[in-house]
């Protein structure tokens, strides 16, 4: 019984490696051996007793086995993903996107296109946007009220009319329901072309907007520039709160 043989342990010279949390199959065999050769020849184990620690032994092994086969399996996979995400982002250079979230880094582009979605006409639309340090840098009033989608471009200055900074920036869209009290409820995204594509340890990157995007922030892929005219996704984003 394995019971048995962990009561061994530390009645004769073999001492498991005290920085193992459990035994392997190879600590397993040797406690086994070790029994055997201190056994009392007067009163040697009983067979059935030896079976069924062998039984035990090779299920573990069968255990460990199984565990390398499955996590060998898992990293194939990933390579395998990993490898068909690289290769399909590449193609996607010059498509235009939006982004799913809410941060803005400039570092020196002229400017960037946020995106906003409204359930219903609003009866005010408020864009505004913040600092790392959370202070209110710019904020960009009636902007258009209609239910659906809707895009602007801010050129990184702040409400005076200055450059800002250098660095990290998150924005957020206001917007009050027709009764004047009500928040709506809506859903900011920025749009921009995927100039270049880099792959890293960290996973795959898209250069967007003169920032690195995850791939994983991506939402939705539109079509390249060129072609705006012959989409009505487009239209609105070429003509719509510009």
């Amino acid at each position: 019984m394995i019971n048995n043989i962990s009561n061994f342990v530390g009645s004769t010279g073999y001492e498991p490696d005290p920085g193992k949390s459990k035994l392997g199959k190879d600590d397993f065999l040797r406690l086994m051996v070790e029994q055997l050769k201190y056994q009392d020849p007067l009163n040697p184990m009983d067979s059935t007793q030896y079976v069924s620690q062998l039984a035990q032994f090779s299920s573990v092994e069968q255990l460990e086995n199984m565990n390398k086969a499955l996590g060998d399996s898992i990293n194939a996979n990933y390579q395998l993903i990993q490898s068909v995400n690289n290769t399909m982002s590449a193609t996607l250079i010059g498509k235009q996107v939006k982004i799913g979230n809410n941060k803005v880094s400039f570092n020196g582009q002229d400017s960037v296109d946020i995106g906003y979605n409204l359930p219903a006409t609003a009866s005010t639309v408020t864009l505004n946007v913040y600092d790392s340090n959370g202070a209110l840098v710019k904020t960009i009033e009636n902007l258009p009220r209609e239910s659906g989608n809707h895009k602007l471009s801010w050129d990184f200055t702040d409400n005076e009319g200055n450059k800002l900074s250098y660095g990290d920036y998150t924005f957020e869209v206001e917007a009050k329901a027709m009764n004047g009290e009500d928040d709506l409820e809506t859903s900011a995204y920025q749009v921009g072309t995927i100039d270049g594509v880099k792959f890293t340890d960290k996973g795959t990157f898209f250069v967007i907007n003169g920032a690195e995007v995850n791939l994983s922030d991506v939402i939705e892929i539109l079509d390249s520039p060129s072609n705006a005219g012959e989409s009505a996704e487009h239209k609105y984003l070429s003509f719509l709160g510009g």
